[in-house]
């Protein structure tokens, strides 16, 4: 590919901080050396925050990312309907209006317009409508693209990488959800993208347990012997170094993240809580598993600062330098496995073993 990555950039809500961040980040020109961007939304809505904020950050207008232009942060018109914007609410016109720029997003990733995508925070709530039950980007990806593989949430904040077994689901569900077979799922995902999304050799995972104290010793709870060590070992047994299970209130609070390349959490807060306190509004969300690189800031809307100039761009900036490095260990990855050495053999022929390269490995 001759041309620089193409980085969708979707709005998110327009009545929170997304513009706002977008403008922030690329106010800077050394990140249009490293990609082309593409924002999907309205020129109009991004006009008044850029104005709001008193922002000097330029763009151009296109009707297609197929007219992109190198060095300038481009932005796709998506709907030319007025808009109301009200600066820190949660309302249906800004659901609308962050769901139109995902899609048009999409439909133009499908159509290989775009490499990557970076979305800006959305409320997931006004996002409903009668076609699609929005849960988040992460379930939204996974239905549009996964053709029966499984999205993966992985928070990153520098060497810290932590997954979920299980996402957006209420509390009282979890214990249910969690089986040893989803559990090796995930891990088994986390593995893969670990060595091809991040060129880690021989990644080591380090897996939570579910209750406190690791179950202690089933005095709390049974999951940890009877799912979460049973897909440990079976785990090993397939060649995936995983370890633990640990228990989570000790687990960050000691040295042991400098031990393994992942941690695998087995819901929302118990990876969230920890990763927000140690890195807010610099962490990054990305979206494992399927053919998509999508990253996003690892955190929400920002409606209480919205339009008052105070957004840190830093977790977005650093989500629009994931997904270029991402999408360049993909490719290096798949450049270097395109032609893999066939499998050698020897096979017994009278009373020397002889080299065979011209036959196939008997399964």
């Amino acid at each position: 590919m001759d041309r620089k990555i193409r980085v969708g950039i979707t709005q998110g809500d327009i009545n929170g901080i997304g513009y706002e961040l977008i403008l922030k980040t690329f106010s800077e020109p050394m990140l249009m050396d490293m990609c082309t961007p593409i924002i999907y939304g309205s020129p109009k809505v991004a006009t008044f925050h850029r104005k709001a904020l008193e922002l000097n950050t330029t763009f151009v207008t296109i009707e297609s990312a197929e007219d992109a232009v190198e060095g300038k942060l481009n932005l796709v018109t998506c709907f030319e309907e007025e808009v109301k914007i009200e600066l820190g609410k949660a309302t249906q016109e800004s659901g609308a209006a962050a769901l139109i720029a995902l899609e048009y997003a999409m439909q133009d990733y499908e159509n290989g317009l775009i490499d990557a995508l970076v979305t800006a925070p959305v409320n997931a709530h006004v996002m409903q409508n009668d076609n699609i039950h929005f849960q988040g980007h992460t379930e939204y990806l996974e239905e549009k693209l996964g053709e029966g593989q499984k999205a993966l949430m992985i928070l990153l904040k520098d060497q810290f990488r932590v997954a979920l077994v299980t996402e957006h689901i209420p509390v009282k569900d979890i214990a249910s959800t969690i089986t040893k077979e989803l559990i090796m799922e995930k891990a088994t995902t986390l593995f893969d993208s670990l060595q091809h999304d991040f060129l880690i050799n021989n990644p080591r995972i380090a897996v939570l347990a579910l209750n406190p104290h690791a179950g202690d010793e089933n005095l709390l709870g049974m999951e940890e012997t009877d799912k979460i060590i049973p897909a440990i070992e079976e785990l090993r047994d397939n060649g995936i170094q995983c370890f633990g299970p640990y228990a989570a209130e000790g687990f960050f609070g000691s040295d042991n993240l400098t031990k393994f390349d992942a941690v695998l959490a087995m819901y929302h807060d118990q990876a969230l809580i920890p990763f927000r306190s140690l890195g807010m509004y610099e962490g990054v969300n990305y979206t494992a598993g399927l053919p998509l690189i999508r990253t996003a800031p690892a955190h929400g809307t920002g409606y209480d600062i919205a339009g008052k100039n105070e957004a840190d761009e830093t977790a977005f900036r650093n989500a629009v330098y994931a997904v270029i490095d991402i999408y360049r260990c993909r490719r290096s990855d798949d450049y270097a496995n395109r032609n893999p050495l066939r499998k050698l053999f020897t096979a017994k022929r009278d009373d020397s073993d002889k080299l065979k390269l011209d036959e196939e490995e008997a399964s």
